[in-house]
């Protein structure tokens, strides 16, 4: 079985339109939370997101192909260039052999949105609507930009989208379907109408204070922050990357998936399906029980999940969980959905490249039920051995990744 490492990163984000800057923000604690700018709030209950800003797709798409594609697409296309450029993949690989694993949870609601209004005021239907709002619209056009003619998977899995999509590909290059994987998820759900429905369900937290509106594990979360963009890695196969001299940020080495097989929307409050998740996914890292870990934990700031993964941790680490070093990087950056599995596995590899943990912003109050180290407010240096990216999405989705550093 072949060794698997990330040679190549990509992030579009509300703290950042690289994944350099994106680190630095997180490092810094830079809230990427604020009102949001995309339509009028005053017909909506729920006023704060975290916006991208300052994006321009022309930067990696040709101006007549931006009309055609919505834009979570874009998004995708921007850290899916990145990525690639930082890799220097292409011309390095065999077509044949390099894979895209991208996914989007929602897809292009936008598109969606738009095109509904046209059908209802007696305007013409797109003849693009229907590609522009495929969820797997991203993994195709990545593919086609790259010529990447290898295996192609657009996972949907809610908020797991990209972590699996990062997990499945890391199993096709660990056992030889592919010697490179272009992987991630992206994401651009704020909009009034998928702002309004993720209200009516009860998920987003109604706080317009931005500074204390995502706020995971502290005792008065209220409920997620929507967040977009878009995170994107290059997955390679060691010998390959090393063969070509390639600069390595972290390799990656476990993955679990599993479902709590629960409820549609909410967690399982035990945590055991996450719990599941996460040993599985130590276990074919080798994990050995000694090893510094740092945990950028799902962290949603809803009373569920942030409880519920707190006794998952505890469940599969023991007294080891205490020691850990566990941040949500969502405090800064809202709930990207399908694309926040991917930044946060790019945070993940960055804190153990640089030996910094970046902080949970906006902690305060401490809940009793969450009573681990959250890294409150201030980043910290730590060398860890292995990370832990963790995700959980509707429909009972779990997944984890573990990375560790390359020697």
């Amino acid at each position: 079985m072949n060794r698997v490492v990330i040679t190549g990163i990509g992030a579009i984000t509300p703290v950042g339109n690289n994944a350099e800057d994106m680190w630095e923000s997180m490092k810094n604690g830079v809230c990427g939370i604020d009102t949001i700018t995309k339509f009028d709030v005053s017909k909506t209950k729920a006023k704060v997101a975290g916006e991208v800003k300052d994006f321009d797709p022309t930067e990696y798409i040709d101006k007549r192909e931006v009309r055609k594609m919505d834009l979570f697409c874009q998004y995708a296309m921007a850290a899916a260039t990145q990525a690639v450029n930082d890799s220097n993949i292409i011309g390095n690989v065999e077509p044949e052999r390099l894979g895209v694993y991208f996914g989007s949870g929602v897809g292009g609601i936008n598109t969606f949105y738009e095109q509904s209004v046209n059908l209802y005021t007696d305007k013409n239907i797109s003849p693009f609507f229907i590609p522009m709002m495929i969820g797997n619209i991203a993994a195709g056009n990545v593919a086609i930009k790259f010529k990447a003619k290898g295996p192609c998977l657009p996972v949907v899995t809610a908020c797991s989208t990209s972590t699996h999509a990062i997990g499945e590909a890391f199993h096709a290059v660990k056992f030889g379907l592919a010697d490179a994987v272009i992987a991630g998820g992206a994401e651009a759900t704020i909009t009034e109408l998928a702002i309004k429905g993720f209200t009516s369900c009860k998920a987003l937290t109604l706080t317009d204070d931005p500074k204390r509106a995502s706020i995971p594990f502290d005792k008065e979360r209220s409920g997620f922050v929507m967040g977009e963009g878009a995170g994107a890695l290059i997955l390679e196969e060691y010998e390959h990357a090393v063969s070509r001299g390639a600069k390595i940020y972290a390799e990656i080495c476990g993955y679990g998936n599993t479902c709590d097989a629960h409820h549609i929307t909410a967690p399982d409050p035990e945590g055991e399906g996450a719990a599941a998740c996460v040993k599985i996914a130590l276990e074919e890292a080798g994990y050995q029980g000694t090893e510094e870990l740092y945990i950028n934990a799902h962290g949603t700031s809803t009373n569920l999940n942030d409880s519920g993964e707190t006794k998952a941790f505890k469940k599969v680490l023991g007294e080891r969980a205490y020691k850990a070093h566990i941040s949500s990087t969502k405090s800064m950056t809202g709930h990207m959905l399908g694309a926040t599995g991917a930044v946060e596995a790019i945070a993940a590899s960055l804190a153990l490249r640089d030996g910094i943990i970046p902080p949970t912003i906006g902690y305060k109050i401490p809940d009793p039920e969450c009573d681990l180290d959250y890294t409150p407010n201030k980043a910290v240096e730590a060398q860890a051995d292995m990370a832990l990216s963790t995700t959980f999405g509707f429909g009972g989705h779990n997944a984890c990744i573990v990375l560790k550093k390359v020697d």
